[in-house]
Formats: C-alpha cells, structure tokens, sequence
C-alpha cells in the first residue's frame, strides 16, 4: 500500500476496460442471451505470468459468471471474454487481473528442466504449488484429483526429469486449473454497468403501415375518398404476419389539423377531401391522446392490436411531437410553443423548406409541463397495447428530455422499446442510442456501392455495438433514393437481402413488395407520397414481383438463424470484383442460444444493371475451418450446396441470382 493511501491502479493494473461508455456515465447495452465480448488490458511489473477473469453480476450484485479471459495480443495485454446474461434489468461487469503462479512455474520449468538449471527444485515446487491448488477448499472432486495426480508425478523419482515435468504440465491439469485457476493478487476494476433487454431490442423485423390506406375506396361519381379503418387495416395482418414480420409500426392514427393543410404531393393547395399528412397532428377532434373519427374508436385500435398479437406481431406507433396549427395544446399551452415577434407561432423550417401546417414544441419555456404531458399521452397507448414507439426526427428534442423520458417509461414498462428516426451527424445519432434509445435508423439507405456498405458494416458491428443498435431500411415514406429509383425489381431485392442479413433489426415501407419506385422530380421521395393522400394498393399484383416471397424467405432464415440475430460476429472478406460484396456472420457454440455454432455468409452482387463475376478471398479461420481447409455451404436462397475453399468463384446476375446466403455447414 503507497504510503499516501489507497493505490488507484492496484497491485495487478486493469485498464481499459471494454464495453464502458464515458466512464460508465451510461450502460452498456446487451440482450438476454446476446454474448457481450468484454476487453481489458491487464499486465504487471517483471516477468511472472498474468491472467484476468471477466465477471458478470445480476442486477442484485450477486455474481452470475465468472469466465478465464483469452489473451487477445499478449504483446500488448489484451484480454477477451464473452458473458452471456440471461434476464434482463440493469447488470453490471468487472475484469480481475490476477497473478498465475501456476503459469509462471510452467514457463520457467519447461526452460531450465530442458536445460538442465535446478531441475529437482523446479520439480519440488511445481509439486508443492499443485499441493497448494488441490487442498482448496470447495473444489470438485475430477479437478482435485488432476491436480493430485500432477503433483504426484512431478514427484515420482522413478521417472526421468522430463516425464515428471510431463506430469505437471498434462492436459487435465491444465483444464482443472483453467476450469479452477489459482489466483494470487487478485485486483479488480470497478463494477460497469450493463442494461439487459428483451430479444427484440436488437433482433426484429418491422413492417410500416399507413393504416388509412388500407381498405380507402375513391367513388369516381362523386370524385370523393372514403379512408381505411383500423378495421380494415387489420384485415392486412395475415398477410403481414405471413411473411414472418415481427413488429407492424403504424404512422400517426391521431386527428389532422385543416390549417395550412398540405395536399397532394407537399403542395400547398389542398383538393377538397385530402386528407393531410397525419404528421401535422392536432384538430378540434383531440391531439396526441386521440384517434382521427375516420379510422376508428379505441375500440377498434384495440381490436387492432389483439389481432397483430393473435398472428405473432406487436404493434409499433409513431411518436412525433410536432403540432398543427389546430391542436389543443396551441390553444391550452401557447407557453410549449416559440412565438416570434410579430406574435405569431413558428412554425417548423429546415431553410428552404417550410412546414406551414406543424408547429414545433418548445422544450425550454415549460419543460416540466411538456415533460408530464408527453409522459401521459405515452402511457395512454402503452395501456392500448402499444410496446414499440418509431419517434420521429427525435434529434431536434433535447437530449435530456429522452434520457428522463425513456428512462421512466422503462422503469414502469421495461418491454417498451424506442427506435429513433434520426438521419442525422454522428453525434447526435450515438448519444440519442447512448441515453435510451433501443434502436436507430441509419446511414444504410444512402450506401450503396460494394466497398460502401461493407464499411459501413464493419463500423456498426465494431465498438457502436455495445450501444447502438441499428436498423436497416432500404426505403422509408419519406425517401427513396437514386439507387432504388433507378434499379428496378433487382434493385429491391439487392436492398432487401443486405437489410434482411446486415443488421439483427430491419424494416420495409408499405408497397415495397409492389416496387414502387417512381420519384417525386427534384426530391429522394416517391411521386404521389403517402403522407399526402390515400394508397390503397393492389396486393394481388404484389405477387407477381417476387419481392414477397423473397421478404418471406429472409424473414424465415433470420428465424432459423442465431447468426442474424446478432450484430457482432462479423467479417468482410475482399472480392476481385468491386461491385461484389461478401461479408459473413458467424457465432459459436458458447455463444448461440441454441448451443450450437452457426455460420452465415452473403455474397451479393450490387449492381442492379449487371451480372458481376468474380473471386473471393475467404477468411476461412472466421468460419471456424482451417485457412487451407474447405467449408460445405448451402444457399438458403436456391437450395444449392457447394464445397467452398478460400478463393471461390462466383457470378451473380441481378435479374435471376442477385445474392447467395450461405449456412456453413457443421463439418
């Protein structure tokens, strides 16, 4: 002990401990049954041999595990584990260095015995320190026995130095010790916390719906629409469900605001029966508490929600806090709002753009008044059945209103989960995942080329992922961009199969299976956009594109496997063609809820307009084979097996075969 007090770094230093995030100012972010990989660096001074153990603690403080670490880079002490919580709630994490008097005894033994230098007292005290390990108290009887056995060999004078040494360094003792390790000096680093969510936190796939769209009918005598309804709204889950979608997240079912309505397209004059964007939400009909009359009663949101939970699926709703002109809230708390020195409301702005029918809310004239308000609307669809929220362009609230906001929904209703529309800078997108969000849309729909989006994966599967979980989607009702527009059915389907097996979280946009893809001139959004009118569609001509059936197929492969359903785990292997892309996901026994190994790889040509060819550079050590081995895949796309070794061949035509998704199978 310094003679100032208490040693900050301890008589084994432990630093750099991984995953923290600011100094534990936040947790870090796991799954039930998601193998968190923890990172330390731990050394000492001289040469005697160092080990660390990583500890994993139940949000009582009890410990759950405690797992050896594997020396990542000995040259640079680096240290793994992977800790595997089973329960959520707020878990927390400590790495402990200790001294290896066992590893320490192996190193030099093996050298001065092979030399030659003290053997009999080499001997003697590997014999005394195995003594030391056995006669612990509370050991398993097998572990005992090895080490009994060890040292009674390095002890048995009727062999030679090198068969006694032999002794000591068998396998089994070896296993009793790395099952029993012997641990002297033992320092650990502060405990880390940890949040432990349900499954769908990080592994879903959702389906966007407008739900007045669904069953709207246009009497082209009267040149009028009638909307959908939840009712009929609800009559589309089957199908939904059919395709194996998890969640279905509705747009806003709240009453439109009729000033400064915006019509067909974004434009400013409206035709008699538009229906408005239900973004501008607010009328004399109610606000963010209400239902808009043409879709329904609470009842038949209700209604709505026990069917989706009668197919499998739950129910998402968009959450944006923006108001017309005609919400209550303008009229009840001009106070919540920005007015400008004429004495009128501002309305929202992203210059040039201007959004005359909402009115953003103020968060610092009346936090505490917004902050119960929108606490109360929450709770108000939570207890509807709700258990997912899409908040819309959540960076342009503070900060600190989601850190309170989420934190204190999931102390009351810890299933509830967040997912942050906020196609936003870096920064703002990590925190808002740093302070609660569970997930985040992300720059996924905008990468587009091979070398793209092969880094864009390795950026969200690296660090990121102890905090920010992201959610791929090729389209949304509010963008659609070149590559989609100018890539046809191939082009969906490229997309589709990179968000299906690039990301545990993934969603489509309504229409989708349809490929529509007609811009709006002049703008990444579709021509006559949904957020301005009624879509009714033609699902049965859905069927005729393929892009079902394949939504379809990914859904159920995700299903079946435990590598998709992880972020970590991956690799991008190089391909002579730089329009090809292959990338794998892998996860091992002691890792996979299943208990088995399972090994994914996509190649994926992502050309739209051409068949692309060429050769791939395999890692074959992060498929769990040998470099100079082959591997037995199957496509899960065509049934098709092959025998692969680390330079396979591959074509890919966009229109017949634009991908392959490979399961390794077990040698």
């Amino acid at each position: 002990m310094p003679a100032g007090g208490r040693s900050s770094v301890g008589r084994i230093p432990v630093v750099d401990v991984q995953p923290v995030l600011e100094g534990g100012r936040w947790p870090a972010k796991a799954v039930v049954g998601e193998a968190v990989e923890v990172t330390a660096t731990v050394f000492r001074e001289g040469h005697d041999a160092v080990a660390a153990s990583a500890v994993l603690l139940t949000p009582d403080g009890s410990v759950h595990t405690s797992v050896r670490m594997d020396v990542v880079n000995r040259g640079l002490d680096t240290f793994r584990a992977d800790l595997v919580p089973d329960a959520t709630g707020r878990w927390s994490f400590r790495v402990e260095g200790w001294s290896d008097p066992y590893g320490t005894w192996a190193h030099d033994a093996a050298i001065k015995v092979e030399a030659g230098i003290d053997v009999e007292l080499m001997l003697a005290e590997g014999a005394a320190l195995l003594d030391r390990a056995a006669g612990r108290d509370g050991l398993p009887a097998d572990v005992a026995a090895a080490l009994a056995a060890g040292a009674a060999g390095l002890r048995d004078t009727e062999r030679s130095p090198g068969e006694r040494l032999a002794a000591g360094l068998a396998d089994t003792v070896v296993a009793a010790l790395d099952a029993q390790p012997l641990r002297e000096m033992v320092t650990a680093s502060p405990d880390h916390p940890l949040e432990v969510q349900r499954p769908l936190a990080l592994a879903g796939s959702w389906y966007e719906m407008f739900p007045r769209s669904e069953g709207a009918s246009y009497d082209a005598a009267t040149r009028t629409w009638r909307s959908g309804t939840l009712r009929t709204a609800a009559a589309r889950l089957p199908a939904i469900a059919q395709m194996g979608f998890d969640v279905v997240y509705l747009t806003p079912v709240h009453p439109i605001g009729t000033t400064y309505r915006k019509g067909r397209n974004n434009s400013l004059t409206p035709a008699p029966g538009d229906p408005g964007s239900p973004y501008a939400i607010g009328s004399h009909e109610g606000g963010h508490d209400a239902i808009h009359p043409d879709l329904g009663t609470f009842d038949d949101f209700d209604a709505f929600v026990a069917r989706a939970r009668e197919l499998g699926m739950e129910v998402a709703l968009d959450l944006a806090l923006q108001c017309s002109p005609d919400h209550p809230w303008v009229t009840e708390h001009p106070e919540w709002f920005t007015t400008r020195l004429d004495g009128t409301i501002a309305y929202a702005e992203n210059p040039p753009k201007k959004y005359q029918d909402i009115y953003p809310l103020n968060f610092d004239n009346d936090p505490a008044g917004i902050y119960a308000e929108v606490r109360r609307v929450l709770q108000v669809w939570i207890d509807h059945g709700v258990t997912a929220f899409r908040v819309d362009n959540p960076h342009t609230k503070p900060l600190e209103f989601w850190e309170w906001l989420i934190a204190d929904v999931n102390a009351a209703h810890p299933d509830v989960i967040f997912l942050a529309e906020a196609f936003t800078r870096p920064a703002m997108m990590h925190t808002l995942a740093k302070v609660g969000f569970h997930q985040s849309y992300t720059y996924f729909t905008w990468r587009t080329t091979a070398e793209e989006i092969g880094e864009y994966l390795e950026e969200v599967s690296g660090s990121p992922a102890a905090y920010m979980r992201p959610s791929f989607w090729p389209t949304t009702h509010d963008i659609l961009t070149p590559y989609m527009q100018q890539g046809g059915p191939p082009a969906f389907a490229i997309r589709a199969i990179l968000a299906a097996t690039g990301s545990p979280t993934w969603g489509i946009y309504s229409g989708y299976e349809l490929v529509e893809n007609v811009p709006r001139p002049g703008v990444e959004e579709q021509i006559d956009n949904e957020k301005y009118e009624y879509k009714p569609r033609n699902w049965f001509a859905a069927r005729q594109t393929g892009i079902g059936d394949l939504l379809t197929r990914l859904n159920a492969i995700r299903r079946e496997h435990p590598a998709l359903q992880r972020l970590r785990g991956l690799t991008v292997h190089p391909v002579t063609d730089d329009a090809t892309l292959c990338f794998s996901r892998r996860v091992t026994a002691a890792q996979s809820p299943t208990g088995r190994a399972d090994t994914v790889i996509v190649v994926l040509n992502t050309d739209p307009h051409h068949t692309r060819e060429g050769v791939v550079d395999l890692d074959l050590t992060a498929l769990g084979a040998p470099q100079d081995g082959t591997v037995t895949v199957r496509d899960l796309l065509s049934g098709d097996s092959y025998t692969w070794d680390a330079h396979p061949f591959v074509r890919l035509d966009p229109w017949t075969r634009c991908a392959h998704v490979l399961a390794v199978e077990p040698s």
